[in-house]
């Protein structure tokens, strides 16, 4: 198969759903305000947002619209490795990136008592170990 140009994959003349990326906007801020409020409603019965954690089926439901229907036509100028590079290229730095806000926020919470019993080595190696989106065990024990 003839070597594909990532850039000219990437350009579509498919008309844009700004309501779905709005969507979906919403269901991540639902996300984000539910866990936010976890730690203090810890019961959930007392929640205010009863059923939040269903934005996350809802956002996953959306975004796999939204990347079938970005794709759709491409499949016969790409392969699936072009298909996997360019998810990557644009996913893998917010996933870096978030993974060493993460690992800082960890370290130097003064209201954690664990932070204090995983050391600065174990902790980036950990964080390293992120990046290759591999599971790993929990730091906390």
């Amino acid at each position: 198969m003839p070597k594909v140009n990532i850039a000219s994959v990437a350009a579509s003349t498919k008309p844009h759903f700004p309501i779905l990326d709005g969507l979906r906007g919403t269901a991540a801020l639902l996300v984000v305000g539910f866990h936010l409020m976890e730690g203090y409603f810890p019961d959930f019965s007392q929640h205010p947002m009863h059923h939040g954690y269903l934005a996350v089926d809802f956002f996953f439901l959306l975004s796999g619209f939204v990347i079938g229907y970005a794709y759709d036509d491409r499949w016969s100028r790409m392969s699936l490795m072009d298909f996997f590079r360019i998810r990557l290229i644009r996913l893998h730095p917010l996933v870096i990136a978030s993974l060493v806000i993460g690992g800082l926020a960890f370290y130097v919470d003064p209201f954690s008592t664990t932070s204090s019993s995983v050391g600065a080595l174990k902790l980036v190696a950990i964080v390293l170990w992120g990046f290759t989106l591999l599971p790993h065990k929990d730091v906390r024990g």
